[in-house]
């Protein structure tokens, strides 16, 4: 008997922007992957920076939102502090996105540890649209860049402009990719776009977190 795999998601515990404007998680980005999940009959924990009560992006947070995503949302209010969590026994790590995460992934050394752990030993790693900026700062034990020469996708500069939040973030999320050696690759705007390269799987925007998690999901069946 297969025992049941285990994801680890690890989200963001900024809440505020600069300009005092709400931010967090992107609901659909965190509650869409954690559907496929279930649906794959995975174990899901999930960590965030600080633990406790996770932000959501109240620009995500409709009522339609609310009713369809009732469980995702509950399982937010009360998350595990990531410097609790150790590698050992999972098989997976997703990040999804939301602006709040530009503000404290980058700086956690521990998620970095644990990516860095996970991806060494043949793990997959997942990120959606401004979930890979958790991505940037991670360098393997032989210290380059872990996305340096991979084909990666992120919430795009376009994007960013689009959304009239190119100012008010810490950096541009395609730039740091790019500055880091990654291969970036871009679709049109708001289009759904996963790259996978080896073990690492990326989406661009909140249109593609459902079909990131899918690419996610099946490389841990097939490990």
């Amino acid at each position: 008997m297969v025992a049941q795999r285990h994801v680890l998601m690890v989200v963001t515990s900024h809440g505020e922007m600069p300009t005092g404007e709400r931010t967090g998680i992107w609901l659909s980005e965190f509650a869409e992957p954690y559907e496929v999940f279930r649906a794959s009959g995975f174990k899901i924990t999930v960590a965030s920076i600080k633990g406790g009560k996770a932000p959501i992006d109240p620009r995500s947070l409709t009522a339609e939102a609310e009713a369809k995503w009732a469980e995702a949302i509950r399982v937010l209010d009360d998350t595990v502090p990531i410097d609790a969590v150790s590698a050992d026994g999972f098989d997976a790590l997703f990040l999804p996105g939301g602006h709040g995460t530009m503000f404290d992934l980058p700086g956690s050394v521990k998620l970095q540890s644990l990516i860095r752990t996970l991806i060494e030993s043949d793990r997959p790693v997942g990120a959606v649209c401004h979930g890979p900026a958790g991505l940037v700062d991670v360098r393997l034990s032989d210290g380059t860049h872990l996305v340096k020469g991979r084909r990666v996708t992120a919430f795009t500069n376009e994007e960013e402009r689009a959304v009239k939040l190119d100012q008010a973030m810490p950096f541009l999320l395609e730039d740091r990719l790019r500055q880091a050696g990654a291969a970036f690759i871009p679709a049109e705007k708001w289009a759904d776009h996963v790259e996978v390269d080896g073990k690492l799987v990326t989406g661009q925007n909140p249109q593609s977190g459902e079909s990131a998690a899918r690419k996610l999901a099946e490389l841990v069946a097939s490990a």
